[in-house]
């Protein structure tokens, strides 16, 4: 069967457009139902910009940690049990993420008027321990929610949160795909 030039030319568009309209169509009417991350995505939001007490020397902001990744809990000071648990997660994965450690802080906020338990400091080096004023809220996160660890990007926008008792593998995952794509911190 011979095929007119004008047949062959239509077949010829077509072999190469239904992949195009096919990708557009599914693009269009397909809805994932999960997603791979760990971590809930939040609607994007500034960091508080107040200046807070710092347990370790002079005033806080989120703003000083602008190019860094930030993992946030927040607590009492008297810090029991399952604050231990949140800053040693931090602390793991942290240190887990091998030579990307050095593009993600912590910060431990203490929400309410005890002072920071004793010893805090030196069992988690490095991890900045805020204080806020006594008489002060937080409306945003990562502040008067101990439910959870949340994420700071670069930005210094609150972007993702894991659970208190979180999975350190999975968690741990999230972070070394957002820094693997990230370019910034």
């Amino acid at each position: 069967m011979k095929m007119s030039p004008r047949a062959k030319l239509l077949a010829l568009f077509g072999l190469f457009a239904a992949p195009i309209v096919a990708s557009l169509v599914t693009y269009q009417l397909y809805t994932p139902t999960e997603t791979s991350n760990y971590g809930e995505l939040l609607p994007v939001r500034p960091a508080p910009g107040q200046v807070f007490g710092n347990a370790s020397g002079p005033a806080f902001r989120f703003a000083d940690l602008s190019g860094k990744w930030v993992l946030v809990a927040s607590d009492s000071g008297a810090c029991a049990q399952a604050c231990v648990g949140k800053l040693t997660t931090m602390r793991q994965v942290r240190l887990a993420l091998g030579r990307n450690a050095s593009r993600v802080e912590r910060v431990f906020v203490v929400d309410d008027t005890q002072p920071p338990r004793e010893g805090v400091g030196s069992e988690f080096p490095g991890m900045e321990i805020v204080l806020t004023p006594r008489d002060t809220t937080l409306p945003a996160a990562p502040a008067n929610d101990r439910a959870h660890i949340y994420l700071l990007d670069p930005r210094g926008n609150v972007m993702m949160r894991f659970p208190a008792a979180a999975d350190p593998k999975r968690m741990l995952r999230d972070l070394n795909r957002l820094l693997r794509a990230s370019q910034m911190g």
